[in-house]
């Protein structure tokens, strides 16, 4: 029955046995995920974020689960951002994990590299989680596939305008039109 409640979260996705990908729960919804067996819950939204909790953190502590909040700039992702992830991920890499954001936008694309570079899945498997949430715009094409060039795995290819990746090295701080001056890389 849990399972079913969990299905119920805003875009909710089975990835595997030890992780779940989702939009924003509702305060409500903690006590299904833990009841689904999931033991830390990551955030990768701003805390301004549309529907986002205040009292998330504390949400999730009164239904014993682990907490970590990795707040990601919609329009200016980095690869730090990204290596506190995989940090978080690998730390946690025994226990199941619902990873979530705003709609699971930022969450699928992350996922999709934590796949990809640290669990070696091959790009073409791990895709279709990713492109079952949405598919990314220019700032997270180029993102990922900075992301995997810097990792030396071969850009996540498509028939995308967004697909067209310039191979030098990648500037995370720079997206395709945006400025991410305020943000260190």
């Amino acid at each position: 029955m849990s399972a079913q409640k969990v299905e119920g979260i805003l875009n909710y996705l089975h990835i595997s046995e030890a992780i779940g990908t989702a939009g924003q729960p509702t305060a409500e919804q903690f006590g299904d995920i833990e009841a689904a067996g999931y033991k830390v819950v990551v955030n990768l939204a701003m805390p301004d974020s549309p529907n986002a909790l205040p009292n998330e953190s504390k949400l999730v502590a009164e239904q014993g689960m682990a907490y970590v909040h990795i707040p990601v700039v919609w329009e200016c992702p980095t690869a730090k951002d990204l290596e506190q992830f995989f940090a978080v991920m690998d730390e946690h890499r025994d226990r199941k994990v619902l990873v979530h954001c705003v709609v699971n936008k930022r969450v699928s694309s992350f996922i999709f590299l934590y796949r990809v570079i640290r669990q070696g899945v091959p790009p073409e498997d791990a895709r279709g989680a990713l492109l079952s949430i949405w598919e990314p715009n220019a700032v997270w094409q180029s993102f990922m596939d900075e992301s995997l060039i810097r990792h030396e795995i071969s850009a996540f290819s498509r028939s995308s305008p967004h697909s067209q990746i310039d191979v030098s090295p990648p500037d995370t701080n720079a997206r395709i039109g945006v400025t991410c001056a305020h943000r260190k890389a």
